[in-house]
């Protein structure tokens, strides 16, 4: 049986009385793609940058492709791509500069690298931009450079720190295409995100980390399958329906109903319980204005283990931080 690619073994990292990490375990198979996913602050990043030898972590074991991360940083550099939040190229050289210097950077020889540029430049669509300073790119183009950066070297371990943030939704799709590509290729990529919908599509496996644990850990599928089959959501004209709907059901469902406004949402095995459902609302003359019915996401996963959405999470950090400064 081979190795896995990646190990991470009871991994924890504190920033003075910060707890970052509280002691994650995961394990990421070689050639296959693995999703950290949750919300702004749930310590996705600090796994990354511990895994690429940025940080040390304050205890715990990562391993990637057989080399201890405190142990052997340099063997684990050499073997790993990163990309991190924001892009890391020079503003002031130009995109085909860019790689060049990266290549030079890890020990690639001319004839190597010049080539891989340009081949480089070709798949992210920025051949037409390769001449032009990077401060007069845009935001997907810088993105897009700095992917292609962390595959200069051709890594056998790619880290891609919500690689597709600030994407347009074409951008985001064709990187996306490139990441699969990767894998098609015998590449093991660590992909951390927030988009739900991105882990979904990408990840043969998903960890999902909340405030610095691992809280779940299996396919996107299985995950789902938590829930039921179904996601029922429905809506009243005005939010007074609503609330009343969704004490009236907290008493015929297993789990009380979320509720957002004037929407109440549920999950479902089977159309019985939507039968029971509609004529209990019937009875009690709260008949909804609108239903919908939709397989569940990684959001309504992510909903069910932590009782809350995970862009809620990330809002309520955000505006933290803009107090925290007004202060």
């Amino acid at each position: 049986m081979t190795e896995p690619a990646i190990i991470v073994e009871g991994l924890t990292k504190n920033f003075g009385s910060v707890e970052a990490l509280k002691g994650i375990d995961f394990e990421v198979p070689q050639g296959e793609i693995f999703g950290l996913l949750g919300p702004n602050g749930a310590g996705k990043t600090t796994a990354i940058r511990i895994l690429s030898t940025i940080l040390r972590p304050t205890a715990g074991r990562a391993v990637v492709l057989g080399h201890d991360v405190v142990k052997e940083p340099a063997a684990v550099r050499y073997r790993i791509g990163l990309a991190g939040q924001f892009a890391a190229v020079d503003p002031n050289l130009t995109g085909r500069e860019n790689l060049r210097l990266m290549g030079k950077l890890t020990h690639m020889q001319r004839e190597r690298y010049v080539p891989r540029a340009d081949a480089l430049l070709e798949r992210f669509d920025l051949s037409d931009a390769a001449d032009r300073t990077i401060k007069t790119y845009s935001g997907g183009m810088r993105r897009r450079l700095d992917v292609a950066a962390a595959l200069m070297h051709s890594p056998p371990v790619l880290f891609l720190d919500e690689p597709t943030t600030g994407l347009d939704p074409q951008s985001r799709r064709a990187l996306w295409d490139t990441i699969r590509e990767l894998t098609n290729e015998g590449a093991t990529v660590l992909l951390t995100t927030q988009y739900l919908e991105e882990a979904d599509l990408l990840a043969r496996e998903v960890a999902v980390i909340d405030g610095g644990k691992v809280i779940a850990h299996d396919t996107p599928a299985k995950l789902k399958a938590q829930l039921g089959s179904t996601v029922i959501e429905m809506t009243w004209p005005e939010g007074k329906s609503a609330i009343a709907a969704q004490e009236s059901l907290a008493g015929v469902l297993k789990r009380t109903p979320e509720r957002e406004d004037n929407l109440v949402r549920f999950t479902a095995d089977g159309p019985a319980v939507l039968i029971e459902v509609l004529r209990h609302l019937d009875t009690n003359n709260l008949p909804p204005a609108t239903l919908g019915v939709r397989e569940p996401s990684l959001d309504d996963v992510f909903l069910l283990l932590t009782g809350h959405h995970a862009e809620e999470v990330a809002g309520q950090k955000l505006e933290a931080a803009k107090a925290g400064g007004a202060r």
